[in-house]
């Protein structure tokens, strides 16, 4: 899928409408927005909507309005995930035709009784960056057959990339050029480390394509040169830079800023009404202010 270099920088805001966005939204777009303009490059907002189970039509109406009265501007078409189902499922099948891919069972009960057997009998089972367990890996090793005859029964089913396979495929080390900061403080050039994901979903019955898959893709089709995000986000790039250099797909900067917290210290979420950007309006506030208070907080 290879895709010619653009002729200036392209930076994007891609939220999920699957809420109300908050001051921690407000921060990275403003971000991606005024590093943008510094470079004298384009911005674009990409709605990020494959759950469609979660994400509605007034969310996105939202997204607008919030952004427009931050005295935002992006191009339009805005780009919908869920206008480019095939894309992503194009780019899944060229894994799996490269065998790098396997259909998984378990449940997430079977999954969590799993782990907890295994700690319980004191094995250490490990965690990905987030803290979840990982998969147990236990169809990794099913026959084709094997493998038809479960799908076939009508199993719910995730594909899963085989991270060590995948990984063992590359010739060279994976990094990135990070521009902003990890959680340490990382910055300059970043050694990938995918294997700390274990074998993330990429697709499951119920989503055609996971974030970490139609993000990369995404990111290729239109030119994505700087990608700006929170740097909750910041050890999910090990994964995105393996996809990307699977599929053979350009390699962007990154840069990772600091989020905003709660008062409880944790990271805010779309559920907590009174951080959003819509009350901060509701209350009176301008947006010069909320600008301030995004780019002041720490």
């Amino acid at each position: 899928m290879p895709v010619p270099p653009p002729a200036q920088p392209v930076f994007r805001f891609a939220p999920s409408p699957n809420g109300l966005l908050h001051l921690g939204h407000a921060l990275s777009a403003i971000i991606n927005h005024d590093m943008a303009s510094a470079m004298g490059g384009r911005f674009l907002l990409r709605i990020e909507d494959i759950d469609r189970a979660r994400c509605r039509p007034e969310f996105e109406a939202a997204i607008f309005e919030d952004l427009a009265w931050l005295g935002l501007s992006w191009e339009r078409p805005v780009r919908r995930q869920s206008d480019h189902l095939e894309l992503y499922a194009a780019a899944l099948e060229r894994l799996r035709d490269m065998g790098l891919v396997y259909p998984s069972f378990m449940s997430r009960g079977e999954i969590k009784a799993a782990v907890a057997a295994a700690e319980a009998s004191g094995q250490a089972w490990p965690r990905d960056p987030d803290g979840t367990p990982l998969y147990p890996g236990r169809e990794r090793d099913l026959s084709a057959s094997e493998q038809e005859a479960l799908i076939a029964s009508g199993r719910p089913h995730a594909w899963r990339l085989d991270v060590a396979k995948a990984a063992g495929r590359l010739a060279e080390a994976i990094k990135w050029r990070e521009t902003g900061a990890g959680p340490a403080g990382e910055a300059g050039l970043i050694a990938a480390d995918p294997a700390a994901w274990g074998d993330v979903v990429l697709s499951r019955t119920d989503a055609l394509s996971s974030y970490h898959l139609s993000v990369v893709v995404d990111d290729a089709l239109q030119g994505i040169t700087h990608v700006v995000r929170g740097r909750d986000l910041y050890h999910a790039t090990s994964i995105h830079r393996l996809l990307q250099r699977l599929l053979d797909l350009p390699e962007p900067v990154y840069h990772h800023h600091r989020l905003i917290l709660g008062a409880d210290g944790t990271k805010l979420s779309k559920s907590n009404g009174d951080t959003g950007i819509a009350a901060f309006r509701a209350a009176g506030r301008s947006a010069s202010d909320l600008r301030a208070t995004v780019l002041n907080a720490t």
